[in-house]
């Protein structure tokens, strides 16, 4: 394999590693060579994901994991570090889009729980992990995952729509913040068929993307796994800072 797309050595932890994109990443590193620290809400679907990453001959860490609560977070850092005593990839995956009637039926509780989830909890871990990094000899990275709702944003995913802008614009903070031993870029996906897509009309999407998809159609999981494999190794190391749509050359 390539020595360029090689990650022995090295460990990631990834929030939303249990299912979809996260899960093909944590994947794909692991088959690289990476240990990993699975993050996500249920902790028997981190196990899972732990278990198939351990059959590839590497470690991973199972961790149950509010990324809204910051106790949690605290948490989870020091995990972490006890385990594998350094984290070198932080991939800030983890996200919630709840459905609403109309926008005076989003409650007070839900907003927050938007932005716990896509904005707060991926400032806190980006912070914890990040400092740390800093003091790392060979420093680190960070990936946030954002979606085309912060570029395109669109009716019935307002409050989403709004903290994935915001996390655009804390990853060219970041960026500069943690400058120069810690890169942070960030993955802005179009539509993906991952298991979130079950829900959706699928005759209603596909007719759509044909007209508004350069592809015409939706992302595969596999499909995200470049990108983080550029951003996350060398072949990323004049990269920090960018924002790159990865959406079939979508226009909304």
């Amino acid at each position: 394999m390539d020595e360029l797309f090689r990650f022995d050595g090295k460990v990631a932890l990834i929030t939303g590693g249990s299912r979809g994109l996260g899960r093909s990443m944590a994947l794909a590193l692991a088959e690289r060579g990476a240990d990993i620290v699975v993050a996500s809400r249920k902790l028997e679907n981190c196990d899972t994901v732990a278990a198939e990453i351990r059959a590839l001959g590497r470690r991973s860490l199972a961790k149950g994991c509010h990324v809204g609560h910051w106790d949690d977070l605290d948490r989870l850092v020091a995990d972490a570090y006890d385990e594998f005593g350094k984290v070198d990839i932080l991939i800030n995956n983890a996200g919630m889009s709840p459905l609403y009637p109309k926008l005076s039926a989003v409650t007070e509780d839900l907003f927050d729980k938007v932005v716990g989830v896509n904005l707060k909890g991926p400032y806190r871990l980006s912070a914890l992990i990040g400092e740390r990094m800093m003091d790392q000899e060979d420093g680190g990275c960070i990936i946030n995952v954002s979606s085309n709702a912060a570029a395109h944003p669109s009716p019935n995913a307002e409050p989403y729509g709004a903290c994935k802008a915001g996390i655009n614009s804390l990853t060219l903070s970041l960026a500069h913040a943690f400058a120069p031993k810690v890169r942070v870029n960030c993955i802005q996906p179009g539509p993906f068929l991952t298991d979130i897509s079950k829900a959706w009309d699928l005759d209603s999407f596909n007719r759509g993307a044909k007209e508004n998809i350069a592809l015409q159609r939706g992302g595969e999981p596999h499909e995200i796994v470049g990108a983080a494999l550029y951003l996350a190794g060398p072949t990323g190391s004049y990269t920090t800072g960018a924002v790159i749509p990865i959406d079939g050359g979508s226009r909304n």
